[in-house]
């Protein structure tokens, strides 16, 4: 049916509701004062008159100038829409109104009524929008009446095929639960203190994706991220080895790391694991492929000056477009907003290899939501697409017990690389070292011993494989015959 839908104006509440709204239904809009109803009321008829659709905006609150002004300060094109404007004037609160025999809702029932109804027939519309229908229940004197009177309305207007959002103003003395019963769906729009969501509850005809999904309001409007569900996507892709550029390294992995695999690089503080997986990178940018590193905690230059230290060329990978280096603040995106930037790359940019530094960053910008089911979304999905993931996991302790992470996502990756500082006793004098391991790799076998790995100005060295070394998983490691 996604062909034949209404598009809402807001790309990511059509991806929710599986392409848009179904015609000729009506939906209720439901959410507190500053939640975003109004404006996602334009966005609507802004998209309607962009398709050349006659659209209509019924206001029973503010008045048609007020959400002029608000509409062009959202940038949206207000002109092509009608307004029928009901909201109380200036009169009738200077100039004193009585009613001796009727009450004040059978006075005011019928030329209101009757106002809609020509409005619509001259008209014609494809779009209505109409805030708020909860109005209704002051035209009315039982909510017997009121819901008579909305069945009535919206039968009207479904007889004319009109596409139709209705804006409700709840609260506990006029609960809206018999207009979500009507309506053929509802959408709820949340304002947490930290930040906005939205979910839908009833989607008549048509299934939906469920839960809660991100909503930010913007100087242009609304924007929505709906939440990342893996097996939506999938690429074919052959998952060949990609190559480190360094053999020794390459040896100790059997060939290198696979396409579509996620490999978690945990060690301690300065040990080198960022620089580990701009290797890959570099060795990716030689054969034309793209990459993109997502920061959470270094600056951007200060990545780029210590790739130049080590002789990775960053600089001039990011200026060719072969490197991207995107630096994420703290609580700067929900997760939803950050799955939908590394959607971006990956399917309009192409990229092949995603670097996220660190775990413990991204968890930190998740304003308190669970890490492992969102990390989980993400890296299945890059996975699926054929996409070679590089966690970068940083573990509390420079020596002492070994442990895979702190966080609790190990299951996650296809092969864990684990680097570690070691001591060495040379003439007396006692050396830290660094060497390089794998714990884990699904496609293929891998060495089960360390290698010592330097970082110098000339690039990454690896040696061969260490012998006689102990300690490697319990405290710091040592050569045997050096005790």
């Amino acid at each position: 049916m996604a062909h034949d839908r209404v598009c809402t104006g807001i790309r990511g509440l059509d991806e929710v509701l599986h392409g848009g709204l179904v015609p000729g239904q009506t939906y209720l809009i439901r959410g507190g004062p500053g939640t975003g109803k109004t404006t996602l009321g334009l966005h609507f008829l802004a998209a309607g008159a962009a398709n050349q659709e006659k659209t209509l905006f019924i206001t029973l609150g503010e008045t048609s100038e007020q959400i002029c002004r608000h509409g062009h300060s959202l940038g949206v094109q207000m002109d092509d829409i009608s307004f029928l404007d009901l909201s109380p004037t200036p009169e009738f609160f200077t100039t004193s109104q009585t009613y001796d025999i009727f009450s004040p809702a059978e006075v005011e029932r019928e030329p209101t009524t009757q106002r809609i109804v020509e409005q619509i027939e001259t008209l014609q519309p494809d779009r209505l929008f109409l805030d708020a229908i909860t109005q209704f229940r002051y035209l009315t004197s039982d909510p017997f009446q009121f819901r008579k009177q909305v069945l009535s309305f919206l039968r009207f207007l479904k007889e004319r095929k009109i596409t139709v959002l209705l804006t409700s103003e709840s609260s506990e003395d006029a609960p809206d639960n018999d207009l979500q019963f009507i309506c053929d769906g509802v959408i709820h729009l949340h304002f947490a203190p930290k930040h906005r969501t939205l979910h839908v509850s009833k989607f008549r005809g048509s299934n939906f994706e469920k839960g809660y999904h991100s909503l930010r309001m913007t100087d242009s409007g609304i924007l929505v991220f709906p939440r990342l569900r893996p097996e939506l996507h999938k690429r074919n892709f052959h998952p060949e080895p990609i190559s480190s550029g360094i053999p020794t390294l390459d040896a100790l992995l059997h060939g290198g790391l696979e396409r579509g695999t996620v490999t978690i690089i945990s060690g301690p503080s300065g040990v080198g694991k960022t620089t580990i997986g701009l290797q890959f990178m570099k060795e990716a940018a030689g054969r034309g492929e793209r990459s993109v590193i997502y920061t959470f905690e270094e600056e951007i230059e200060i990545i780029l000056r210590r790739c130049e230290s080590v002789n990775i060329p960053a600089r001039k990978m990011v200026e060719r477009g072969s490197l991207s280096l995107m630096k994420i603040e703290p609580l700067q995106f929900t997760p939803d907003e950050f799955a939908q930037i590394v959607r971006h790359e990956v399917e309009e940019r192409n990229v092949q290899i995603v670097m996220l530094d660190s775990i413990s960053g991204y968890r930190l910008s998740l304003e308190g939501e669970n890490l492992v089911s969102h990390i989980h979304a993400l890296c299945k999905y890059l996975a699926n697409t054929g996409v070679t993931v590089l966690l970068i996991n940083e573990t509390e302790a420079i020596a002492g017990e070994f442990r895979a992470t702190e966080v609790g996502i190990t299951y996650l990756a296809d092969n864990f690389v684990f680097l570690r500082y070691w001591e060495r006793r040379i003439q007396g004098e006692l050396e830290i070292r660094k060497a390089i391991g794998v714990l884990k790799k699904r496609l293929s076998d891998f060495e089960k011993t360390l290698r010592e790995i330097e970082i110098t100005r000339y690039g990454i060295k690896v040696g061969e494989p260490m012998q006689g070394l102990q300690g490697i998983l319990s405290e710091t490691p040592f050569l045997r015959d050096e005790l």
